[in-house]
């Protein structure tokens, strides 16, 4: 398969993802999806039957973005995947024009995985935490829901795990791509499932925002759009873009 575009970090391919994925023949560590939610009549917004399966080829674990209506009418061809947690992206804005449902002001992005989760990477970001606590504080109890906890001490850094609500403005006014997702909500995905200098897949690049994440984290990504317009805009992105973070 040719490039469309690449550099040491990022390579990007312009075709049908069913197509370029199987014919690259690649491992990677994580694929980060954001596949057409099939919820409008916009020629561009039509499922591509059988994706998660094809991306079930490359890698044992994924990110997919999309709508609750989303993930239950296709919920079949995620058969194969094991769910580990969902991230709720709140946007400053809402989107839609219904009147007669709540403004809808979140996406969804899932996280599946396959075989045994000890094998999977995943190493949750921290943020800086407002506690007033510090040193050494004493954890006791149990949680019968769950097992139980064994009493013990922790130290407090001044960070927490990272919310699983991640609240980032979106792109709207300022978009390449109609549904183009901010860096700072894939940030936090690619370095919780990809180790640094692993390999991360976008199967539809769009606006090329994932690649330019995760080459700014210090992965490598491999990109498939099947629009040229959106693949040549990525192109362009990724050509300007730092290589690094500032």
């Amino acid at each position: 398969m040719k490039p469309y575009w690449e550099d040491d970090h990022v390579t990007l391919y312009h075709g049908d993802m069913r197509e370029v994925l199987p014919a690259l023949a690649v491992q990677a560590a994580l694929v980060i999806a954001d596949p057409p939610y099939a919820e409008t009549s916009l020629a561009w917004d039509r499922w591509p039957d059988g994706w998660p399966a094809i991306a079930a080829t490359v890698t044992r674990s994924m990110w997919c973005f999309g709508s609750m209506r989303m993930f239950l009418d296709r919920r079949s061809e995620f058969a194969g995947w094991k769910l580990s947690q969902d991230v709720i992206w709140e946007k400053h804005a809402g989107s839609g024009f219904t009147a007669d449902r709540f403004m809808r002001v979140h996406e969804f992005a899932l996280h599946w995985y396959r075989g045994d989760w000890r094998g999977v990477h995943h190493d949750t970001p921290r943020e800086v935490s407002h506690r007033k606590s510090e040193g050494r504080v004493v954890k006791m109890g149990h949680a019968p829901h769950r097992r139980a906890i064994r009493p013990g001490t922790w130290e407090d850094d001044g960070t927490r795990l990272m919310r699983s609500v991640i609240t980032v403005r979106s792109m709207h006014g300022r978009a390449i791509h109609p549904t183009e997702k901010p860096l700072g909500i894939l940030t936090p995905l690619i370095e919780y499932a990809c180790p640094p200098g692993g390999l991360v897949v976008d199967p539809f690049a769009g606006s090329g925002s994932t690649l330019e994440a995760a080459r700014l984290t210090g992965r490598r990504a491999i990109g498939i759009e099947a629009h040229e317009p959106y693949a040549e805009a990525a192109a362009k992105r990724l050509a300007q873009a730092p290589l690094e973070v500032p």
